[in-house]
């Protein structure tokens, strides 16, 4: 794995985070703490409120990505 170059590591860290994410059951799987869950309870207000303040991922990954 590690003589993959870091963008494609990357591109499988996705994958394997998107296939938890689209799994609920996977969902229930993940351990939080009570200040994670009260951060992700706030920015989904924070989201609610106001969606178009949020930018797509593949426009935050771009941007993250040219930073390098």
């Amino acid at each position: 794995m590690l003589t993959l170059d870091v963008a494609t590591r990357l591109e499988l860290i996705e994958a394997l985070w998107g296939s938890i994410a689209d799994d609920p059951a996977s969902a229930v799987q993940l351990p939080l703490t009570a200040a994670e869950r009260e951060l992700l309870d706030q920015r989904l207000r924070e989201h609610r409120e106001d969606p178009t303040a949020a930018r797509p991922w593949a426009e935050a990954r771009a941007a993250i990505l040219a930073r390098r």
